[in-house]
């Protein structure tokens, strides 16, 4: 029997907890539990999340800043009839459940700030820089970027999607799905030419 304690404590990579994903704002003040329904399925989603994005961005930027993690459905579901900016629990873009059942359903995602480039963005730098870098370096599924701190929502697929979406002008789909980016790889290596080198991790 998993207790919340217990949860929180389990380490997913070298770089992250399961508690590092649990904070919830709309848990706090409105006192929704933020409870796994399947924590083993959680746990396996949110590994599988962390090793092949977060952990590479954190030994690459630095600190990685989670803006929103795990939601539970029952958190989810309230967040959603409560217009807090939570897309319903059944589709398929919502990234937050960890511990929705396997198959093309697998997923797991969180919203997240990277410090080192939102000091970049606040002093007028281009969001599609840092977008096009994860996407030439990780194996991502989903993003999509917010105007406040250049955060974005980073989704990990065992089968990813590839898409890239933003509220920040230009807003809208930047890449479709099975599409090929609009400006070729040089063009986007320049946009990142002064970012730092990818920082692998050599997993034992």
């Amino acid at each position: 029997m998993w207790s919340l304690e217990t949860f929180g404590r389990v380490r997913l990579s070298r770089h992250f907890y399961m508690r590092d994903f649990l904070h919830s704002e709309i848990s706090s003040f409105h006192g929704v539990p933020n409870i796994p329904d399947t924590p083993d399925l959680a746990i396996e989603n949110g590994r599988a999340f962390c090793t092949a994005l977060l952990d590479p961005l954190e030994e690459t930027f630095g600190r990685i800043a989670v803006r929103s993690g795990y939601r539970s459905r029952a958190l989810n579901d309230y967040g959603n009839a409560s217009n807090l900016n939570c897309a319903a629990s059944d589709n398929p873009i919502e990234c937050h459940i960890w511990d929705r059942h396997g198959g093309p359903r697998a997923i797991a995602g969180a919203s997240i700030v990277i410090p080192w480039f939102a000091d970049r963005y606040d002093q007028g730098r281009d969001w599609r820089d840092l977008a096009w870098w994860v996407h030439d370096h990780l194996p991502y599924s989903e993003m999509w970027f917010f105007p406040k701190l250049a955060a974005f929502n980073l989704v990990w697929r065992p089968d990813p999607l590839r898409t890239i979406s933003s509220y920040i002008a230009p807003k809208g789909m930047l890449l479709r799905a099975g599409h090929t980016p609009t400006e070729p790889l040089a063009h986007r290596q320049t946009r990142y030419a002064d970012f730092p080198p990818l920082r692998g991790i050599a997993y034992p």
